[in-house]
């Protein structure tokens, strides 16, 4: 009995009941968001106020879809716009980024240090500095109001060239030199090896950019004019301000909640990944 005891690892027990405990305190602002969402108006300001609902009603949810959508722009739209630009940032962003690093990971190019140590300058720069720029080249080109001044801006990524460069770093280089033996093209080498073996990083890249594309009404404000263009954060922002804002609350968290969901879903289809990605992404030279 006593050598049972001994070969308890307390110290493990500790340290999950503090994490267990530590992940539910992280996840009670998310539950209270949710209890928001589904409040009647009558349980939304009593006091003291309740942490769970009560009576839970999905009435904040009908009244997002009345104060969003209009008689020429509906609710959908919105949602469909954002879909459209965060798929075309994530999807166009993760390929271009694939693209530069495989030849600054795997080949002799002229001046390869000096253009890897250009994108990891890049990164110590805030997006800020770019966005008069940015206006001036998408309002020059005659791209306003269009899913490409929304898109295109954002394409060029400093953080996934990085991590797919720190990734593909640790592939062998025998394996490339094998499929080239074998007659295979860069381009084949490229979509049927590369590309593959990147999963964890384009996974990592992927929920970075989701988060930021999906919840950044900033392109939907500067780059449009058109309510047929404006996108789901900017059409929620809408809910904070305005006649009657304090009795939005409910919709403002009903608003938050959906746009929580997406985000939740791809961190969890990604996780694994994103988590193979940091253990095998050191600074290697």
């Amino acid at each position: 009995m006593h050598s049972f005891i001994r070969r308890i690892d307390w110290g493990g027990i500790v340290l999950y009941t503090f994490l267990t405990v530590f992940g539910l305190l992280m996840l009670m602002p998310l539950v209270y968001l949710a209890s928001t969402a589904l409040k009647p108006i009558s349980e939304l300001f009593l006091f003291p106020p309740r942490f769970f609902v009560m009576n839970p009603t999905l009435i904040n949810f009908r009244d997002l879809l009345l104060v969003t959508g209009t008689s020429s722009v509906p609710f959908i739209r919105f949602i469909f716009n954002s879909i459209i630009v965060t798929a075309g940032i994530v999807g166009g962003g993760v390929i271009i980024s694939a693209l530069a690093a495989y030849p600054l990971a795997k080949h002799n190019m002229v001046f390869k240090k000096f253009f890897f140590d250009l994108i990891v300058a890049s990164l110590m720069f805030s997006p800020l500095v770019l966005q008069i720029p940015q206006y001036l080249i998408m309002s020059k080109s005659g791209l306003m109001n269009t899913y490409f001044a929304l898109i295109l801006p954002y394409l060029a990524a400093p953080v996934g060239m990085f991590l797919m460069v720190q990734f593909l770093r640790q592939i062998p280089d025998a394996l490339l030199e094998a499929s080239r033996i074998d007659g295979a093209s860069e381009w084949k080498i490229f979509w049927s090896i590369v590309m593959p073996m990147l999963k964890p990083a384009i996974a990592t890249f992927a929920l970075f950019s989701f988060i930021t594309a999906w919840n950044d009404p900033y392109p939907a404000m500067v780059y449009t004019t058109s309510e047929n263009m404006k996108s789901l954060p900017l059409a929620i922002q809408t809910i904070q301000g305005g006649v009657g804002v304090i009795a939005r609350v409910g919709t403002f968290a009903a608003a938050s909640f959906l746009m929580i969901i997406p985000t939740l879903l791809v961190f969890i289809g990604t996780q694994r990944m994103v988590l193979q990605t940091m253990a095998h992404s050191g600074l290697k030279e």
